[in-house]
């Protein structure tokens, strides 16, 4: 048995075949202009490996708030033709199998509980750090979607006054910062330029790489101890960064003076999976909504 699993994208689809507890035959294809294109591309790679493998579902990691108990996509995503209709029947009636859909961060966070740096735990946050700051939260092995679908939405934690995470916490609000200081123009400089200026003693990156470290550990801090779960696991282009763990963590002994209060020091691990996150997160999302594994 073996299931197909999509990874949509803004500019890309990723797909594969999980089978014998491994992800194969992976590739992608441009991310279609319209919903009906979409659907047949669906279709036609479905029909081809129905001739290898027998599928028994199809598996979707989707932008946007999946509302899986509406079987639509809700909230906005830069695929906007995927929003607001029963996305769901017409992928079964098209595809002829049971689907599964999940945005992807929760995509992300279901495959690191599953396999990777928070498997056996059953109280996980996962921290996305790109454009903004989103994730998911985990709670006996299975997404809490809230009643809003906002769970794992902490970008839009406020930190001081009207800053939010996402702009302060995050390697692009850092670069965007260092710009307008700079008087540079924001598309001449991003985040990995500064970290690298920074380590040149270049003064200004220095001090807005402090501003980074100084808002993503106070927000990690607060879901630390508003969730107290047992690991929270970081993803996102920042989590490639050499030394991060250990600076975040020089942070937190900066926080713990500031405050003179040290409960305890929160588990921090970096995501394992990279590409193939969402394909397997929603192949774990299928299996617990379509067997009996937890």
């Amino acid at each position: 048995m073996a299931i197909l699993a999509f990874d949509i994208g803004g500019s890309a689809v990723k797909y594969g075949i999980w089978t014998q507890n491994d992800l194969i035959e992976k590739s992608k294809f441009k991310t279609p202009k319209t919903w009906v294109e979409m659907k047949d591309s669906f279709v036609q790679i479905k029909e081809e490996f129905s001739q290898l493998y027998e599928l028994e579902g199809v598996a979707i990691s989707s932008p946007g708030a999946v509302n899986q108990v509406a079987r639509q996509v809700e909230g906005t995503s830069a695929v906007p033709y995927l929003h607001f209709f029963p996305i769901y029947d017409e992928l079964e009636k098209a595809l002829g199998l049971p689907v599964s859909m999940e945005n992807d961060a929760n995509s992300a966070a279901l495959a690191e509980v599953w396999k990777g740096a928070a498997k056996d735990s059953q109280t996980v946050l996962f921290v996305i750090i790109g454009t903004g700051i989103g994730g998911s939260v985990i709670i006996n092995n299975k997404v809490h979607h809230g009643d809003h679908l906002f769970g794992g939405e902490f970008g839009y934690m406020l930190l001081d006054h009207d800053k939010t995470l996402s702009k302060m916490g995050t390697p692009v609000g850092m670069s965007n910062r260092y710009a307008e200081r700079a008087g540079l123009s924001p598309d001449d400089i991003d985040g990995q330029k500064v970290f690298e200026l920074a380590k040149q003693g270049d003064n200004l990156a220095k001090e807005e790489v402090d501003t980074f470290f100084y808002y993503l550990t106070m927000g990690l801090y607060n879901l630390a101890y508003s969730f107290d779960p047992e690991k929270i696991v970081i993803g996102g282009g920042v989590s490639n960064m050499e030394g991060l763990l250990d600076r975040i963590e020089e942070e937190f002994e900066h926080l713990f003076e500031r405050i003179q209060m040290r409960p305890f020091m929160p588990r921090l691990e970096l995501c394992l999976f990279r590409n193939d996150a969402n394909l397997i997160g929603a192949v774990y999302n299928f299996l617990q909504k379509h067997t009996d594994i937890e």
